[in-house]
Order: C-alpha cells, then sequence, then structure tokens
C-alpha cells in the first residue's frame, strides 16, 4: 500500500507539472499554417492529433482489454458492443459540433482579428457546460431503452447498462476537453491537447487495474476509471484556457454565449455533429444485426472495432489538422496555397493508410490475441479485419475533401452526401438486403465508402463550394 501511494503521489505531481508547461516536452509550440513547407506544416500538427486520437481510443480499449483478461468475455462484450456504438454516436456528435468551433476561431485567427476569436472562445466553452450537462441527463433516463433497441444479448444486459449510464456522467468533462482541445488546434497547438489525453489514458489505465484486479468492481471498475480520466482532461483544459492571457482565454466565471457567433458555430458544427451521429445511427443497425450471431461474434465485432480504430484514428486525425489548415489558410485568403494543401494531404493519408492496412492484414491474428484468448472470438475478428482493412485507402478523397470544404464554410451539401451516402444506404442495405452471415452483413462497409468518396471527388472538382464560401465569407483572395 505504501507504494501504491508513493506511485500515485508521483503521478499526480506529473499532472500538475503538464499543466503547469514547466516540463520542457511540454513546451507550447504552435505550427505557422500560413507559411513554410506545407507538407512538413501539415505533418507537424498532425502527428500530436495522431497520438492523440489514439490516446484516446485507449479510453474504451483499455476497459475492454482488462475486462476481457480479467472478466469475462460477456464483460468484453458489454463494453464494447451496444455500449461502443453508442458512445460512439455520442463522440461523432461532440466531436462535430467542437468543429464549428474551430472553423469559426481558425478563419478568425487566419485574419488576425482576435476579438472575434476570443468571444468565440467563450460561446464555444459556456456552450459546451450546457451541451455536456443535457447529454448527461438524457443518457442516464434513455439507456435502458436503448440497450433494449439495439437487441443486446441477455447475458450482458445488465453489464451493458451499468457501464453505459456510469460512462454519462463522464459528459460534460468530455465536452470540455473536446471543445477545447477543438480550440487550441485552431490557433495551432496541437501538442497540449496530447498531452493531457496522455495524463488522462495513464489515469484510465492505472484505475482499470486497480479498480478491475484488485478491487473487484468488474464493469463498474473500468466505467469509473473512464469518468475519472475524462475529468482529468477536461480540469487540465479549463486550467490552460482560463489560465493563460492569450488570444483564447476562457473565463470560467462568466459562462455566456454570444449568440451571432453561437449561430455561426451552430452552422458548422451541428451539420457536422449530424453527420458523424447519423454515422453512428446508421452503424448502431449493423450492431443490432451484429448481436444475433450470439456472444461469440459481439466479442469478436467489439475487438475489432478497437483494433480497426487505429486506422480511423489515423484518418480523423488529418482530416482535423487539415481542417485547420485549410481554415487558416481561407480565412488569410491564401487559396493557392489552401489547394495545395489539399492535395499534400491525400498523399500522407494514402502512404499511412497503406502501412496500416498491411500490418492489420498480416498480424491481425496477434492483435486479436491482446483481447481475448477464445480461438472461435479471434478467428471471427481475424476475418473481420482481412474483409474490410483492404478497402480502408478508398476512404481518403472522402476524409479530406470533407474536411477541406468544411473548413472554407461549406456544410451543408457535404452533410446531404455523407448523409446519403454512408448513412442512409447503410441503413437501407441492413433492412432490405437478407445476410447469413455476419460478413455479409459488414460487406456495406465497404460499398459505402467506395459511393461517397466517388461521390466527393466529382463535388470538390466541379468547384462551385468555393466561390459560394469565398463570397459568403467575404474573402479577400491574395494569391
Amino acid at each position: 500500500m505504501r507504494y501504491l501511494f508513493i506511485t500515485f503521489s508521483i503521478f499526480s505531481d506529473i499532472l500538475f507539472y503538464i499543466a503547469k508547461g514547466e516540463l520542457r516536452m511540454f513546451k507550447q509550440r504552435q505550427t505557422d499554417m500560413l507559411n513554410g513547407v506545407i507538407w512538413k506544416e501539415i505533418l507537424l500538427f498532425f502527428i500530436p492529433i495522431m497520438f492523440g486520437s489514439i490516446f484516446q481510443q485507449l479510453y474504451n480499449t483499455a476497459d475492454a482489454m482488462v475486462v476481457g483478461n480479467y472478466v469475462g468475455k460477456e464483460a468484453l462484450a458489454a463494453v464494447g458492443g451496444s455500449t461502443g456504438v453508442v458512445i460512439g454516436l455520442l463522440v461523432n456528435l461532440i466531436v462535430g459540433l467542437s468543429s464549428g468551433a474551430t472553423v469559426v476561431i481558425a478563419q478568425a485567427y487566419g485574419s488576425n482579428n482576435y476579438s472575434s476569436v476570443k468571444k468565440a472562445v467563450q460561446t464555444a466553452m459556456s456552450s459546451s457546460v450546457y451541451i455536456g450537462a443535457i447529454f448527461t441527463v438524457i443518457g442516464i433516463i434513455f439507456t435502458p431503452w436503448a440497450m433494449n433497441m439495439l437487441n443486446v444479448p441477455a447475458d450482458i444486459m445488465d453489464y451493458s447498462v451499468l457501464y453505459m449510464r456510469i460512462y454519462m456522467l463522464g459528459m460534460i468533462p468530455t465536452m470540455i476537453y473536446n471543445t477545447g482541445a477543438g480550440i487550441l488546434r485552431a490557433v495551432g497547438d496541437s501538442k497540449r491537447p496530447l498531452y493531457f489525453l496522455v495524463a488522462a489514458c495513464i489515469t484510465n489505465i492505472v484505475l482499470d487495474v486497480v479498480f478491475v484486479v484488485f478491487f473487484h468492481w468488474d464493469v463498474a471498475g473500468v466505467a469509473i476509471a473512464t469518468v475519472l480520466s475524462q475529468v482529468v482532461s477536461g480540469v487540465l483544459t479549463l486550467y490552460i484556457l482560463s489560465a493563460e492571457d492569450s488570444a483564447y482565454y476562457f473565463d470560467i466565471r462568466n459562462l455566456h454565449c454570444n449568440m451571432h457567433i453561437l449561430r455561426q458555430i451552430l452552422m458548422i458544427g451541428l451539420p457536422n455533429g449530424i453527420q458523424g451521429a447519423l454515422y453512428s445511427f446508421a452503424n448502431l443497425f449493423i450492431q443490432a444485426t451484429v448481436n444475433g450471431y450470439g456472444t461469440n461474434t459481439v466479442a469478436a465485432y467489439t475487438a475489432f472495432g478497437k483494433i480497426d480504430a487505429l486506422f480511423w484514428n489515423y484518418s480523423g486525425a488529418l482530416g482535423t489538422a487539415t481542417l485547420t489548415f485549410i481554415g487558416q489558410n481561407f480565412g488569410a485568403g491564401k487559396i493557392k496555397r489552401m489547394k495545395q494543401g489539399v492535395w499534400n494531404a491525400i498523399g500522407i493519408y494514402t502512404v499511412g493508410s497503406l502501412l496500416i492496412t498491411a500490418l492489420l492484414y498480416f498480424h491481425g491474428d496477434y492483435i486479436c490475441g491482446l483481447f481475448t484468448q477464445d480461438a472461435e472470438v479471434i478467428d471471427i475478428c481475424v476475418q473481420m479485419i482481412r474483409q474490410l482493412c483492404v478497402f480502408w485507402p478508398v476512404f481518403v478523397f472522402l476524409e479530406i475533401y470533407v474536411a477541406a470544404t468544411r473548413a472554407c464554410g461549406d456544410v451543408i451539401y457535404p452533410m446531404i452526401i455523407t448523409m446519403m451516402g454512408i448513412g442512409v444506404l447503410r441503413i437501407v442495405y441492413i433492412l432490405f438486403v437478407p445476410s447469413s452471415t455476419v460478413y455479409e452483413s459488414l460487406r456495406i462497409f465497404p460499398i459505402t465508402w467506395v459511393v461517397t468518396s466517388s461521390i466527393f471527388v466529382i463535388y470538390y472538382f466541379q468547384g462551385s463550394w468555393l466561390k459560394r464560401s469565398i463570397q459568403k465569407r467575404n474573402i479577400t483572395v491574395i494569391d
């Protein structure tokens, strides 16, 4: 017990120094998006976001690994099956909403309008608190109904409801972190959001082991650990935003929203949030179908979801980096540099996606073994990986072109394209195309990637979206 106390004392000191920025490795470095070598600036900005995404994914992955190895496959299915899809829906909605603040602030920052930056920061952070509280109440009340609608197997129902209800208690700090991280990235700081996630992830892993292995709290233990780790990232984010006299200062004592700026944020963030939520909503139908194949398949799909998240974290991180790069250059009127940035991002994306695909295709069995020792579950998981990973590189056009159009404020048409090509098409397939195996059900993923990416290539090169955005934002083109 004495050594455990010493460990936690040292760990708390590390968290303090992260917040204070007193360790050399945690010094701020804002990337200059408006000047320099394009691919290098995007890559330097992208790498911390990528690692941040990985650490964020480790929240739920650590939960799955601990309960899968120390509790059982029923607990594994509970913390990552239907609950994972619902959590994904919420996270996509939250990230979409926070992207509205990122775009508004990036454009204002790129045009040196620091007064608008401060107002947008105050509005975005204040609204995140209110929205997080609403999500918490709704989530706690409707969790049992949601699990029933998803056809969760009876042997994991209680675990699933318990995990989900505890998880929902962390919605306010989750909103605070995601919004605050979007603000820091909008001004070119992608490092400190990473450091906060590292601290939160370490907290989560340590508490997972303590609560499950030593206290035997099972699913409740990993849920509590996740909430406490979310509090860590939220508090660190608040500390930085409220302690610095800068363009992005947040007055925590004054939770006030500027309605004009809030409308600007919501006009960009809400379509993005709806789009992301519809992705997950469509995946709920797929999850419900997977649930019908039994606990082994649900457990395999849970492990697969954690593994393929490696690619989606890479994809989303590069999309976020592209969003910020395009947003700042669009606000500064550097349209030529903006277009060059799109091509550079596509090149980076393609190389990385091919490497990840090769890694998981040939070594997926080893990675599946990290989650469970059940041979049947591992075999199903490996087949899922090999069926889908070869199509991941196709997603490049959708991720990068969506980020580019969003960054310029064009959100409605991209939302419609992705809603129809991803969300509606998946739902129609699941409802009307009969499938006798889980692998037949999962075919809809690559179908929607190919269809929607093809449509978006046509939309991007048609070009009218950029003319509309320049006119609407009254941008003065300087190159």
